[in-house]
């Protein structure tokens, strides 16, 4: 891994303070003298990410991911270690140092960008030309213009199993370098690898980063056959999870909110029309990493999935996934067509500006689809349904919104205002209790799971597993105590799974007297490494970190050391003094 000095690192730590940092991609309120947000890194409703300025690090008690600045960016913005350094550097407005740092997995990277790039000039080339026209006539049939095409870069695959992979070869891409894009497949028989085309007689469409790199590709047929669309696998350069169509074009729009619709050909339908903030996710459901990074370019997202069962499932989720963040939200109910396409063609853009100057905020979708199931005309209607927008509202944490709401459904039903508030007040705490459990019970469970299966896999008592891990938070706090192991532990005795490494990594820095700051540790450690680290620091922090309960974590693995060593003593082996002795060890 790329090594920068201890002096550099500090600087740059220093400019990029990781609150600033961080407040980027998450609100933060400031508890005490730490900060709380909801973690970007998976779904959460209660505020499990803590950012720690006076040890600049950061930790989510829900997920276990935790580390520096650095350690941050790469997971924020999928880049490797020195990609994060030099992303940082440019945000601070500090030049890289000179040094010889191993630079391979970024220059591996911006080959396949490279890649993606020539594939997509070859995709589009192929397009217009003779041998492309049924991909020309497919894309005239769905109402797209040569405007449009040209602007998204879109192109077809040919119906060949090497045409591609011929092209590339010939532009000096090997084999494994198309295999790692994606681009092409392999096979094997007789011991003979065999590379293919993974896109085959398909009309293509580039996707493009908010940076403008080709990072992946989709694939639709041209008929109704199965799979109807394949997208790119992940790669050095792709991840599912954070995959955004339509984010370059859309981040320069002057609207205040992004238009998220279920499939890229609507979104690209949307642009030609004028919506040019219309986006759509890829090949996955929208995931938490995905309604952070949109938050970071609007105000507000308005959910446009198709009118099917599938689509208003997953608008549902969607609500669910944008309400964890805090994020402002309206819902257009489709209309006169199944998605935002139809809309288009058979009623024009004015009639899709319509449906979203009227669509509703997400309390407001989630009523009107309750409202539907129950019978207003009776009392029993009424009550159902005032249960059910109570319990929805409850869930709502925008106090003036819930007045707001409890007036309405007063008025409408003839229910008094303030026995809608207290009903909804008595489910607020519930819930609130009820969170608090489950999140308590949870990080519980995953407390004992991940101990009983550490304890399975290392092959060591609970007591063991324990005490390494004490070791290296305490060698964190004090790394005097190093000499405490000198001749009673080595790497060979730490068995839970990091801690091994976290111990070789200490050890020689500690004994080169090099700093032990979590920036110089980035550069040492994989970002699980760095996590696992901050972990154990942040977990084992109220505890003390005496010389005597250092010395007894010590003991306790030399014990178990011991014990391991009588357990593999083969008692044949013995002469009868020695067998006695270690029956009667075995009998204590």
């Amino acid at each position: 891994m790329a090594r920068f000095s201890d002096e550099f690192l500090s600087e740059l730590h220093a400019r990029c303070d990781i609150e600033q940092i961080i407040s980027s991609y998450v609100q933060l309120k400031r508890r005490g003298k730490n900060l709380v947000g909801l973690c970007p890194f998976h779904n959460e409703k209660t505020p499990s990410f803590t950012v720690y300025p006076e040890s600049q690090s950061f930790f989510c008690f829900g997920c276990g991911v935790g580390g520096e600045a650095i350690n941050f960016i790469r997971r924020a913005e999928n880049l490797d270690y020195v990609e994060a350094v030099r992303f940082l550097c440019d945000k601070a407005g500090l030049a890289m140092p000179q040094e010889n740092y191993d630079n391979s997995m970024a220059e591996r990277r911006k080959r396949i960008y490279e890649i993606n790039k020539e594939a997509a000039r070859f995709f589009n080339s192929y397009l217009f030309s003779p041998q492309g026209e049924k991909g020309l006539e497919y894309f005239k049939s769905r109402g797209y213009t040569k405007k449009t095409l040209v602007r998204f870069g879109m192109g077809y695959a040919p119906d060949d199993w090497r045409q591609l992979i011929t092209y590339m070869r010939s532009k000096g891409y090997s084999y494994e370098e198309l295999y790692a894009a994606n681009l092409a497949n392999k096979s094997e028989k007789n011991g003979k690898v065999n590379y293919y085309d993974s896109f085959r007689n398909r009309v293509m469409v580039p996707i493009i980063d908010a940076r403008g790199n080709v990072v992946a590709f989709g694939g639709r047929v041209l008929d109704d056959s199965k799979p109807k669309y394949i997208n790119t696998s992940d790669t050095l350069v792709y991840k599912k999870s954070l995959g955004v169509f339509g984010l370059n074009f859309a981040k320069n729009t002057k609207e205040e909110s992004l238009i998220l619709v279920e499939g890229y050909m609507d979104a690209i339908s949307l642009h030609q029309a004028g919506f040019d903030n219309a986006i759509a996710c890829l090949g996955t459901a929208l995931t938490g990493e995905m309604a952070h990074l949109l938050s970071r370019y609007c105000k507000e997202i308005i959910l446009c999935y198709d009118a099917d069962e599938a689509g208003q499932k997953a608008t549902q989720r969607a609500i669910g996934v944008f309400s964890s963040i805090g994020m402002k939200m309206k819902v257009i109910r489709l209309s006169g067509g199944k998605d935002p396409d139809e809309i288009l063609k058979k009623f024009g853009p004015q009639r899709f500006r319509d449906l979203i100057d009227g669509a509703a905020n997400d309390i407001e979708y989630d009523l009107l689809r309750e409202r539907q199931n129950y019978d207003l005309e009776t009392s029993d209607g009424k009550l159902k349904y005032l249960t059910r927008a109570a319990e929805i509202l409850a869930n709502c944490e925008d106090s003036i919104a819930q007045d707001i709401y409890a007036s309405r459904l007063a008025e409408e039903l003839g229910v008094e205002k303030q026995t809608i508030l207290s009903r909804i007040e008595v489910l607020k705490k519930r819930i609130s209790f009820n969170q608090r459990q489950n999140k308590f019970k949870n990080i519980q469970r995953e407390a004992v799971s991940i101990q009983t299966k550490e304890t399975v896999q290392s092959g060591t008592s609970l007591k063991a597993v324990k005490a390494q891990k004490r070791i290296i938070a305490s060698l964190m706090r004090n790394p005097d105590f190093l000499s405490l192991t000198q001749g009673r532990l080595g790497i060979e005795d730490f068995t839970v799974s990091h801690c091994a490494r976290l111990f070789e990594v200490l050890k020689r820095k500690i004994e080169a007297g090099e700093s032990l700051e979590y920036s110089a540790m980035a550069g040492e450690l994989t970002p699980d490494e760095m996590s696992a680290l901050v972990g154990l620091c942040k977990k084992n922090e109220e505890l003390p970190a005496t010389k005597k309960e250092f010395i007894d974590c010590v003991g306790v693995l030399e014990e178990e050391k011991a014990e391991k060593k009588r357990r593999s003593i083969d008692p044949s082996s013995l002469d009868g003094e020695d067998f006695l002795s270690l029956f009667k060890k075995k009998n204590t």
